[in-house]
């Protein structure tokens, strides 16, 4: 686990596409300031209790900072995993094997794309609560999810990245 002990995190709406916060660069955030340590919990309490869901940032809750939570520990998809951590004001530094995927978001709830993402990052970010610089080099299903909630901190969703209409679909519902 990346992440040092954060509090106790409440659950959060989010927000839907076409909200403007989704579509607007966040601001950074100061790591060690309680507001950001405690939006970094109530990220990874969200993310816990919401299926399916690998990632959420500031912006997904209606709050455009550049804060945002992963866990892709489990998901049959992940090889490369770091456990569930949250990074502020995350930049990525290296970018290889391009690769086409099918991505889903939370703020996107009806529609799926294919998106062409790096396949191997090296990500530089911030710790909440300790304001520790790290490092983090991931690959594969670790490294998509990264880069998806880097997008929603400067503004952009899945849709703003797929190569056109026949790229994006209606998301499939398992009863």
């Amino acid at each position: 686990m990346i992440s040092p002990e954060l509090p106790e995190g409440k659950i959060l709406p989010v927000i839907t596409a076409p909200a403007s916060v989704l579509s607007t660069v966040g601001d950074e955030v100061d790591p060690i300031d309680p507001a950001v340590i405690q939006l970094a919990a109530d990220l990874i309490a969200t993310m816990k209790i919401s299926p399916g869901c690998v990632g959420l940032a500031a912006p997904q809750v209606g709050i455009g900072t550049q804060i945002f939570c992963v866990n892709v520990v489990g998901h049959p998809k992940a090889v490369t995993t770091h456990g569930a951590f949250a990074l502020c004001n995350a930049k990525i530094i290296e970018a290889s094997r391009w690769k086409a995927g099918r991505e889903g978001c939370m703020s996107v709830p009806d529609l799926t794309g294919d998106v062409k993402r790096a396949g191997r990052i090296v990500v530089s970010a911030v710790l909440p609560g300790s304001g520790e610089a790290v490092t983090i080099t991931t690959d594969g299903f670790e490294a998509r999810a990264l880069q998806h909630e880097i997008d929603h901190c400067a503004g952009k969703l899945f849709l703003d990245r797929v190569a056109g209409a026949h790229a994006i679909y209606q998301r499939k519902v398992y009863l």
